[in-house]
């Protein structure tokens, strides 16, 4: 007999500025790691101004991460260290593993409207040092699937039969976008070892009984299904990972698992070895 997850906690979000002067609303951050393990940060970005974003996310280090960026609507210039260059556009994203580590920038451009998000995801203990890798996720990647009531993106993991790799990836999640109509319901099983939380970017779901508005992230309980209603015409994000069960520690865009490994990575920083690759 499957067991109903629960929201067990809801968030709204705070307003950040982050790299050279970007709003944005940080979603999920340092101080709940370990409820949202393996999920570090989530930061949605919603704008129709461009001084709000084109200051951007010049050059920055990463390690032992990895980083997924997903544009609804609007257009990224990116370029790494390892020479990829390129442009995110809308409905496609950008999946980076940062490994031992990697030096980037994120460049978003003056558009109509800026919709999206970044979500870090961490690296398992083992993987830490792992050579950095980087894809563009365009929508030819994805598999688009209709049910009744509703539209799922599926942009990573598996879903209603169907299956996208991400070449490389190496936590186990599932990354989905769904559109649902007002007054439809869906039914998804899952993994009870796995987190789960959603993000909403418009309308109003209930699961179990509770309201969640635009806007706001909810992390469900245990279980090995969720129930989602739409009560208005929905678009929301599904965030699904295998728990890591290990110790963080963090220091700005680098997670590694102890103090003396973060410290290292800075000290490397500094004395120009960070690059492995």
């Amino acid at each position: 007999m499957s067991t109903q997850r629960r929201i067990v906690s809801t968030i709204a979000g705070q307003r950040a500025i982050d790299g050279a002067g970007v709003r944005l609303i940080r979603v999920v951050g340092h101080s709940d790691v370990k409820e949202f393990d393996p999920f570090l940060l989530l930061d949605a970005f919603d704008s129709k101004d461009p001084k709000d974003y084109t200051k951007g996310f010049p050059w920055h280090p990463h390690r032992g991460i990895e980083t997924f960026t997903y544009l609804v609507e609007g257009l990224i210039e990116h370029g790494d260290s390892l020479g990829n260059k390129g442009l995110i556009r809308s409905g496609d994203a950008q999946w980076m593993t940062a490994g031992s580590g990697i030096i980037h920038q994120e460049m978003p451009k003056a558009s109509e409207r800026m919709l999206g998000l970044q979500l870090w995801v961490n690296l398992p203990k083992k993987e830490k040092m792992c050579d950095p890798v980087y894809r563009d996720l365009t929508m030819e990647h994805m598999v688009e699937i209709d049910q009744e009531g509703s539209h799922v993106r599926l942009i990573a993991g598996d879903y209603a039969g169907r299956k996208v790799n991400v070449d490389q990836a190496k936590v186990d999640v599932r990354l989905m976008d769904l559109q649902m109509d007002e007054g439809t319901s869906l039914t998804i099983d899952l993994e009870k070892d796995h987190t789960l939380f959603l993000y909403v970017y418009y309308g109003r779901l209930q699961i179990e009984g509770t309201d969640v508005q635009q806007r706001c992230a909810v992390l469900l309980g245990e279980g090995d299904q969720v129930t989602i209603h739409s009560l208005d015409a929905s678009r929301f994000m599904w965030f699904q990972g295998k728990k890591l069960k290990e110790p963080i520690a963090w220091g700005g865009p680098i997670v590694m698992n102890t103090r003396e490994e973060l410290d290292l990575a800075f000290t490397q920083l500094n004395q120009g070895t960070f690059l492995k690759k």
